[in-house]
């Protein structure tokens, strides 16, 4: 008679082989040199700390390569010990896909692969997937050059120039990903490759929207522009504007967007709580990249449409680096001081440009942040960045030009809420609160509406995200996913899927 083993005896046997596992990594990463951190180690809960601390997850190791021959020995060690394997550059994924996303993946941590090499005859440069942006900034600055890249410091180039990478210079110069003319990487089967177009073009076009699902970057060699010779940045705030007020603005602002501002211009509606029911805190801020003293009368025409602001200001000394610095709000250098956390969830909305929003849609979404939002027992803020329109860059492209989709967009919203110290539990309301928030938009629109969302502003709980995030790409995603990962090493929640 087969007797069935003891719970003891069961819960033995997963934890020696779990313990097997650990060991077995643990010699093949030690075997090749590569320093490794491990469940159990001093220093794990540092190493697998997440960005948003709403999520922890156990990884199975993180492992610290510093050449791409590094990279492909850990990806060995991760199919040689079954494991799924993931990329982790600055950490930001909203949602921790740089932990795997799940408990048990084998970490890659690019932090090791720091290298920024300019090449001043072409005006190009290689960029180690390990750096962050306020790094690459101040060594693209030291040489005159620039690139287009979003405003918080410590985001990883990676990640952020996989997914898209919009920042301030965007409507001027293009997506972080769109200077990018090939690509170091490893893939699942640990092959070292540079990607491009004309030397594996279709994983060129999949890293440029959707890499991390397909190898593992190990830096990116990009295009360059000069550095403007004259740049300032610019606030504009109107305290406790009734929502009727800020639907309207919104709109006019909208308005004036698809009037076709010069491309050196750039900006974003920032909305958050105001001090009463019924208002909000509306905010502009915006950059210029032009010619001095042409900055406002740019944005003029949509000033003209508006109330008296409560509070204006020019800042910054005149220089590029020096909006960057502004913008982003802390020191460029991020080896000056430990990067922050937050705890939050997050969303995002990315509105076309041939519909746009109605003005009853920015009416409904106003009101709702203005009474919704005046309860909510979260730091919230609204996002609306002005994106494409005409004299944008990044429309000149076509949306299956590069995995990346999208360009067609007007706006791209970030809907961002925090919990009330930024520290865990999130508050359960805070969810329906964001999720609502999106709906107060999106319900006030014909079903047809054809808008989406932004992969840099990943969310888990998003329903149908394949299509919102790649659109009419995500076949062919699939399709080169199959080819390229057939074992599915490198997969995460929001991964392509086979």
């Amino acid at each position: 008679m087969f007797n069935h083993p003891s719970r003891t005896t069961v819960l033995w046997i997963a934890v020696f082989g779990l313990r097997s596992v650990f060991a077995d990594l643990n010699n093949d990463l030690t075997g090749i040199g590569v320093r490794a951190v491990f469940p159990g180690d001093s220093n794990y809960a540092g190493a697998s700390a997440a960005y948003n601390l709403r999520f922890v997850f156990e990884p199975s190791a993180v492992a610290y390569p510093t050449t791409p021959e590094d990279v492909s020995s850990i990806i060995q060690a991760g199919i040689d010990n079954n494991l799924q394997v993931v990329a982790r550059g600055g950490g930001h994924s909203y949602v921790a896909n740089g932990l795997g996303g799940k408990n048990g993946s084998l970490v890659i941590d690019m932090s090791g692969m720091k290298n920024i090499t300019i090449d001043h005859s072409s005006n190009t440069a290689v960029i180690g997937t390990g750096n962050r942006l306020g790094d690459v900034a101040l060594a693209l600055n030291a040489a005159g050059r620039a690139m287009p890249h979003g405003t918080c410091s410590y985001v990883g180039i990676g990640g952020h120039s996989a997914f898209g990478g919009y920042g301030f210079t965007s409507r001027q110069w293009g997506l972080a990903l769109d200077t990018i003319f090939a690509i170091n990487a490893v893939l699942a089967n640990g092959t070292i490759v540079r990607a491009t177009e004309d030397s594996y073009p279709d994983l060129l076009w999949a890293l440029k929207g959707a890499a991390p699902s397909f190898a593992i970057t190990t830096s990116i060699e990009i295009n360059t522009y000069a550095a403007p010779s004259y740049a300032i940045v610019m606030e504009y705030t109107w305290s406790n504007m009734d929502y009727e007020t800020a639907g309207q603005s919104m709109y006019s602002f909208q308005n004036f967007s698809l009037s076709g501002p010069a491309s050196p211009f750039a900006g974003e509606l920032v909305i958050s709580a105001g001090s009463e029911e019924g208002q909000v805190t509306f905010g502009f801020t915006g950059a210029w990249y032009g010619e001095e003293g042409s900055a406002i009368p740019t944005i003029q025409p949509w000033l003209d449409t508006m109330p008296t602001p409560t509070q204006t200001s020019l800042i910054g000394d005149g220089s590029y680096i020096d909006t960057v610095s502004q913008l982003s709000g802390t020191s460029l250098n991020t080896s000056q001081a430990a990067d922050s956390t937050d705890t939050f969830y997050a969303k995002s909305i990315m509105t076309p440009e041939n519909d746009p929003m109605t003005l009853e849609s920015c009416t409904a979404f106003m009101q709702y942040l203005a009474t919704q939002g005046f309860h909510s027992n979260t730091n919230w803020f609204v996002e609306i960045e002005l994106y494409g329109g005409p004299n944008s860059k990044i429309r000149e492209i076509p949306n299956n030009a590069t995995a990346f989709s999208g360009r067609d967009t007007l706006f791209t919203f970030q809907l961002y809420a925090s919990s009330s110290n930024s520290s865990p539990p999130y508050p359960e309301e805070g969810f329906s609160f964001l999720d609502n928030m999106a709906t107060s938009i999106t319900s006030n629109m014909p079903s047809t509406w054809n808008y989406g969302a932004y992969t840099n502003y990943i969310d888990d709980q998003l329903e149908n995200w394949e299509t919102l995030y790649f659109n009419e790409n995500y076949p062919k995603l699939q399709s080169l996913k199959d080819q390229l990962d057939p074992q599915g090493l490198f997969m995460f929640p929001t991964s392509i899927q086979q």
